[in-house]
């Protein structure tokens, strides 16, 4: 389907809006009136310049308050009319956006306002012109794509049509199911967003919240789905209003909107065609966005560090005194893997590599991961489709090369499947000792992400889009100096599981890892075990430093709980966190951050627990603030 997008969707200059939507891939623009009147430049050349990017200009909006509005009123609206007529006709856009009166002082009569639109479909015509009407759902009178269909059904003239916007249809909580029997030639043009559920009005929830598709709540690809049912074969358009797209890099946005409407139309494909109506499939008349299938996903390959000389030593103890076994040495390059169970670590200090220069960026961080899939070339294929450029680093004479795409954080995600998983560690010398040893730690249960703010919807898309994972209910945590807010990405097998943590606060955990990290990066991975007491004891005496946890804590976890008193102090005396829901039991501890950058975490899951212990966050957070005071102190003394 052709792909266009709103001016008002982007930050920036109207120039500056344009190239960006050109270099995404988009095929045309809807003009925001606003981005023209404060254009500093004749109307023509943007025009031109449009078209010297291969844009073409579709629609121009709003124009607003027109219908149902006395005579005197009328005559005032059409004189205006006439002028945005002449500006369209410079502009070369062939339709102009009506929407809903939103005004106090509007007729409840449909034969005034079909009337007064029949008389500004005339003049349209007079300049090659067409009028697209659409229903606000906030308008004083018409607020429904039915209604609206009904004032155009009774307009009955060929330069006046509807205009669709999912928004403001999904955003109230009308039957919207009779959508699909509109006629789809009156139908001019389709809108697209998305948009949480958080409980306010559709004036408030617009203006500030929309979102791209896949990053909000509503039933997009059903209302798409729908609307090509219609027998539309037109223009899909993206309108978004958000605070945090206005402030975001014009390119990144354009980019992140495009993604979305792929990922639409690979979601629209995937609604089931209604029983009562099986012409659907028929009358369906484009082609829709089909990339290969998202990954069967059956866990974490490998982790991959990047380090320099200097704090190379330093993260090898500290993986040692996780239980992890130097397994050996790469054949050519100055990269070791460290191992127990099924979790592989690799450390890269190798000079001339990527995982150098993300060191230069970032420091001591994740650089890559790499995920173990059914398919590592489909894989790789699906991600292309959806715009991540692959990942090509330098491999030596008889090495394995490893498919891979860049994240949307700048880090690398390696591809492997059963194939290259099992030749991975020919790359290494490998100690076979080391690597029969037993271990306390099994797998990897999560990774989680520090996200700078505004970068949370996106990074969201991208792993739905990409790795076809989906988004958990969302939290809010208490950080002592500000609010968390935290969304899981995962696969329904949950063999992968991404909590995606944001803050506006400059000094809660999460901002500062984002703060040291230089952007978006990993800011602690959780390490599964069979039996957290054992590993608990372990790890404490092999030298790991646990994060201290208030005693308080456990009065109230003993209250909420009734936790006996020998099992209590078990978990006191181990500094282990406990969650239940149901008959599910969470148990989870955490090392002190290596140089304030990222920590582990060692979790244990009994009887189906599904989630990350999200109540022990704050108490967490609160002891990670201590931890780093109390560094701060002996680093004065």
């Amino acid at each position: 389907m052709r792909k266009s997008i709103a001016t008002v969707s982007l930050s920036g200059r109207l120039i500056e809006k344009l190239e960006a939507i050109a270099a995404a891939g988009f095929d045309g623009v809807e003009i925001f009136e606003n981005d023209l009147l404060f254009h500093d430049g004749p109307v023509r050349d943007v025009r031109r310049y449009a078209a010297d990017l291969g844009l073409t200009i579709d629609l121009f909006q709003p124009f607003r308050d027109f219908e149902g509005v006395s005579d005197e009123q009328h005559k005032r609206n059409l004189v205006r009319a006439e002028r945005k007529f002449d500006l369209m006709g410079e502009l070369g856009a062939p339709l102009m956006l009506v929407c809903s009166n939103v005004g106090t002082d509007v007729a409840d009569d449909d034969g005034r306002a079909a009337a007064q639109l029949f008389e500004l479909a005339e003049r349209a015509a007079r300049h090659q012109l067409k009028i697209g009407y659409e229903a606000l759902s906030w308008g004083t009178r018409v607020r429904t794509f039915d209604h609206a269909w009904r004032i155009v059904e009774t307009v009955n003239h060929p330069h006046i049509g509807l205009i669709l916007d999912s928004f403001h249809t999904l955003a109230l909580p009308d039957d919207w199911s009779s959508l699909r029997n509109l006629p789809g030639q009156r139908i001019f043009f389709v809108q697209l967003a998305d948009a949480p559920r958080l409980g306010m009005t559709p004036l408030t929830l617009s203006r500030h919240f929309r979102s791209f598709p896949g990053q909000g709540d509503l039933d997009v690809p059903g209302f798409l789905q729908a609307v090509l049912a219609t027998g539309y074969s037109g223009t899909i358009s993206l309108e978004i209003f958000s605070d945090e797209t206005r402030s975001a890099p014009p390119r990144l946005t354009a980019e992140d909107a495009f993604r979305s409407l792929r990922f639409l139309e690979e979601q629209a494909r995937k609604q089931p065609v209604r029983q009562e109506n099986a012409s659907e499939a028929r009358r369906r008349r484009v082609e829709l966005f089909d990339p290969p299938p998202p990954p069967v996903i059956s866990g974490v390959r490998f982790v991959e560090f990047a380090v320099d000389q200097r704090s190379e030593r330093p993260f090898a103890a500290l993986l040692e005194q996780l239980g992890f076994r130097h397994l050996g040495r790469h054949r050519s390059k100055e990269v070791s893997l460290f191992g127990q169970g099924d979790i592989r670590i690799v450390v890269n200090r190798e000079p001339d590599s990527f995982a150098a220069s993300y060191f230069l960026v970032h420091g001591p961080s994740v650089c890559a991961l790499a995920l173990e899939t059914d398919d590592a070339l489909a894989a790789l294929g699906r991600a292309e489709a959806y715009g991540a450029a692959r990942f090509d680093g330098r491999v030596g004479p008889n090495e394995l090369a490893i498919p891979a795409i860049r994240s949307d954080a700048g880090s690398v995600i390696y591809f492997t499947d059963r194939e290259i998983a099992a030749d991975f560690e020919t790359d290494f010398e490998i100690d076979p000792d080391a690597a029969a040893l037993p271990a306390l730690l099994t797998r990897i249960d999560h990774i989680a992400q520090a996200l700078p703010d505004g970068q949370l919807d996106p990074s969201v898309l991208f792993y739905r889009a990409v790795l076809g994972l989906e988004p958990e209910a969302p939290v809010v945590l208490a950080d002592p100096y500000g609010l968390v807010r935290s969304k899981a990405v995962s696969n329904p097998e949950r063999t992968l599981r991404m909590p995606l943590n944001i803050s506006e606060s400059r000094n809660t955990v999460t901002a500062r890892s984002v703060s040291n990290y230089g952007g978006a990066g990993v800011h602690h991975i959780a390490l599964a075990t069979n039996d957290i007491f054992a590993a608990a004891t372990s790890l404490k005496a092999r030298g790991a430093v646990i994060l201290p946890i208030p005693v308080n804590y456990y009065d109230d976890i003993q209250a909420r709980f009734g936790l006996d008193d020998d099992r209590l102090a078990m978990l006191r005396d181990a500094n282990i966190l406990y969650d239940r829901v149901g008959d599910g039991e969470f148990l989870h501890f955490y090392t002190m951050p290596f140089e304030d950058r990222f920590y582990f975490e060692i979790v244990q899951r009994i009887g189906g627990y599904d989630s990350y212990g999200a109540p022990n966050a704050p108490v967490r957070m609160a002891a990670l603030a201590a931890g780093r005071m109390s560094a701060r102190d002996l680093a004065e003394l």
